[in-house]
């Protein structure tokens, strides 16, 4: 762990951005460094469907937009079980739009932070060839990148990390936390 005092990290911590920002190695790699943490992956949820997965398209059914809303659902419930039982959690998933403010307003009793990955979109497509599995499909990441971009709306800590590592990333974070509850509502009183 860094010099950042443990009280300082939020108790939930989402971290958002478009495929290939490097959300589930920046969140494992931050979690790591917490001596009780958990590192919750939102895509673990839409994985486990089977049998009748729909994938999101930029045209998704009715059915692929339930199936999401579900997985995010599903996160958000195991995240806040994790926080109940005393765990720094690092939620990480592709919340883009209103969904974030949704995963946020799910978990406010928790005081979330949230931090935004978004490397530039070339720097995000040559990361997704370089990986066994490939996230884009019917978008190009500079497609995806304007869309997240135009209905994202701007709570937390929004990072470029086109040319930082791993570690240099999770430093940042944590040189920043007093950044990452940047737009989100208070707690009532």
């Amino acid at each position: 762990m860094s010099d950042t005092p443990l009280e300082t990290i939020p108790d939930v911590l989402l971290i958002t951005g478009i495929m290939a920002a490097g959300k589930s190695t920046v969140a494992q790699a931050l979690a790591e460094r917490l001596p009780r943490s958990v590192h919750v992956r939102g895509d673990i949820f839409r994985r486990m469907i089977v049998g009748g997965r729909e994938d999101m398209t930029p045209e998704a059914s009715p059915e692929a937009q339930r199936q999401l809303t579900f997985r995010y659902e599903l996160a958000a419930t195991v995240a806040d079980e994790y926080a109940k039982a005393g765990f720094k959690v690092i939620y990480q998933d592709l919340l883009l739009g209103t969904h974030l403010e949704k995963a946020v307003n799910r978990l406010r009793a928790w005081r979330p932070g949230v931090v935004v990955l978004c490397p530039s979109p070339s720097v995000a497509a040559a990361r997704d060839e370089a990986r066994p599995k490939t996230g884009y499909g019917a978008w190009s990441a500079e497609a995806f990148d304007r869309l997240f971009r135009a209905e994202t709306p701007r709570l937390g800590l929004w990072v470029d990390n086109s040319g930082l590592t791993i570690d240099e990333t999770v430093d940042f974070i944590l040189d920043r936390l007093d950044q990452v509850r940047n737009g989100l509502p208070r707690p009532a009183q």
